[in-house]
């Protein structure tokens, strides 16, 4: 694996992050819906579970606040990076890379906080559901897109 893969992987990760984001704050005004305590909750817990003092409250609140998104951007980079190492520089199949790619970022960070007692999928209602697996497909397709149109087109070949 070229580092290459690996880093036009976690820039796919990235932009499909930022179509993550987009896509849940349209959901934010097209609903009216306030945004999701869960990325501060989650960045709370694990702040908690490693034994990491984030301060006094007034401003652990704040670093809990700048931390769930940044742990969020993490983990879609690192999923991207991931995604990259196993194409192995084959282009991405827009019909199963989104559903691969949202899918993964979803099952973990959805098992990361059931894990740690965030959130309980069990208890999400079909709203719930589509809130969250929308913004999700949003990060596959962008990621997937991103891929390809960093990948050579086929024909061509890398030197």
């Amino acid at each position: 694996m070229r580092a290459s893969g690996l880093v036009d992987g976690a820039i796919a990760g990235a932009v499909g992050s930022a179509a993550l984001n987009v896509v849940s704050y349209l959901d934010m005004v097209v609903r009216a819906r306030p945004a999701s305590s869960t990325p501060d909750e989650t960045a709370r817990r694990l702040a908690e579970t490693t034994h990491v003092d984030l301060g006094p409250e007034d401003r652990a609140v704040n670093r809990r606040s700048g931390l769930g998104p940044v742990l969020g951007y993490g983990m879609g980079i690192a999923v991207g990076a991931l995604l990259g190492a196993l194409a192995g520089g084959r282009r991405a199949s827009l019909s199963v890379a989104p559903v691969l790619a949202g899918g993964t970022v979803m099952a973990i960070s959805d098992g990361s906080m059931t894990a740690l007692g965030v959130t309980d999928p069990r208890a999400w209602r079909r709203t719930d559901w589509i809130a969250d697996i929308v913004p999700h497909l949003a990060y596959g397709m962008a990621a997937a897109a991103t891929w390809n149109r960093l990948r050579p087109p086929s024909g061509r070949g890398c030197r």
